[in-house]
């Protein structure tokens, strides 16, 4: 096994350029992702073609130059930046010589090594078990050895059995839906806690983005919630919420959510649903994107996408440009409201909580409410955290003009009178 001086393997990245996508920026991000899984990369090797090769993906012959590239520079592995079918992986290792990963694998692989929670490692065990299901009968003969059947007389009464291929797909599919039924049940529960946090009246803010662009740094920054911020793809898999006080004297919740890249398989945008409708759910979304990549539109697209995928076009967004310390020059104007922060030195961070202030929606709403005399504590909680402009003693209770906080607004609600109702006092 070739390593290098870090003591880690080697891998030749390889693909095919039809056009689809920028091959460069997809290269860079996969050597990116190469790093984060603990590979160096060695070389790369690319064709330009209409469409893959069903059975090899690349033509015959630059494949045969891959194989020779990969024997003369001992490589560990060739990684793919594509996700190929099991013929194609089969047949590419048989040629080349050494084990094939394609891009979904790598991210499957990277997620499983970060993955810290309960919900985070069920997510990523079923995002693998869906990849690998459809990819059964491309792992080789030794799946259709046969199971349960025995010989002689007795192995003749009882059949064949089954196939090692059918036991294994009936267990991956057992577990499948063990999986779905416990994230179910997750999913209801962090729903729950979605409706209580709206039924309180708590506001969350939830940051977003590309990964790797400093959104773990930014939440440390602002709530000194010590998660961990690393220079590596995917650092955070598990949505993270800490309180942080706004300079109204608001207090909101802000969530941490799991990074984006380009062409997230779709086995992770499922198995993630849960964690990425924290963002469904906020009041405010902060798009947080690294200033200094040359991809910053892109990253922008890749986001404004998925939120468009979970139907949250009408939550506001902030559009927070992250790592300004490292950069000097005027960005070309950016569509919605723009703050330029530095997560890492702080740089921005008072600019960035008044925009967080004034985009959120009001912290009182301005109501006119008849409250029964036995409501005495709902009408101190109101006066206490709100503004009273008007008071009248009918026989029927308090008619209140008030600023209602946003914390009362369910209570309040049984309450409320609508304009132009007649009052005891109007009808005496």
């Amino acid at each position: 096994m070739t390593e290098t001086e870090l003591g880690r393997p080697t891998a030749v990245l390889a693909a095919a350029d039809t056009g689809e996508y920028d091959l460069d920026v997809s290269l860079a991000e996969l050597r990116e992702l190469a790093d984060t899984a603990g590979y160096d990369t060695f070389g790369v090797i690319t064709q330009r073609r209409e469409g893959p090769d069903p059975a090899t993906f690349l033509g015959r012959g630059r494949l045969e130059e891959l194989a020779q590239f990969v024997e003369n520079s001992d490589a560990d592995a060739v990684i793919f930046d594509h996700e190929l079918s099991p013929v194609q992986i089969r047949n590419i290792e048989k040629i080349c010589d050494c084990p094939v990963i394609d891009r979904t694998m790598l991210i499957l692989d990277i997620f499983a090594s970060r993955a810290v929670s309960a919900e985070g490692k069920l997510q990523v065990e079923l995002a693998q078990l869906r990849y690998q299901l459809p990819r059964l009968s491309g792992r080789g003969v030794q799946l259709s050895r046969q199971g349960g059947g025995g010989g002689g007389a007795a192995g003749a009464r009882r059949g064949g059995g089954e196939t090692k291929l059918e036991t294994d797909r009936r267990h991956i599919r057992r577990r499948i839906t063990a999986l779905e039924g416990e994230l179910e049940d997750l999913t209801a529960r962090r729903e729950r806690l979605r409706q209580r946090r709206k039924k309180d009246g708590l506001t969350t803010v939830a940051i977003v983005g590309y990964t790797n662009v400093g959104k773990s740094t930014l939440l440390n920054q602002l709530t000194q919630a010590g998660v961990l911020a690393e220079d590596k793809l995917f650092a955070t898999l598990d949505p993270t919420a800490r309180a942080l006080d706004l300079p109204d004297g608001r207090r909101v919740m802000l969530i941490d959510t799991v990074g984006l890249v380009r062409r997230l398989p779709h086995h992770l945008v499922e198995a993630f649903k849960s964690t990425l409708e924290e963002a469904a759910g906020a009041d405010l979304i902060l798009n947080v994107c690294d200033i200094t990549s040359p991809e910053m539109a892109q990253q922008l697209e890749v986001t404004q996408s998925l939120l468009t995928q979970l139907g949250v076009e009408d939550t506001p967004v902030l559009v927070v440009l992250n790592k300004c310390d490292l950069v000097q020059e005027n960005l070309d104007p950016i569509a919605g409201t723009v703050v330029k922060i530095s997560a890492k030195t702080g740089q921005g961070m008072a600019e960035l909580l008044a925009a967080i202030a004034a985009g959120l929606p009001p912290s009182h709403v301005r109501m006119t409410l008849l409250l029964p005399y036995s409501m005495g504590e709902l009408q101190a909680r109101i006066e206490g955290l709100g503004k009273v402009f008007d008071r009248q003693f009918l026989p029927e209770g308090v008619l209140l003009d008030a600023a209602v906080d946003r914390t009362l607004l369910a209570a309040a609600e049984p309450y409320v009178q609508k304009p132009g109702a007649a009052s005891g006092r109007d009808k005496e």
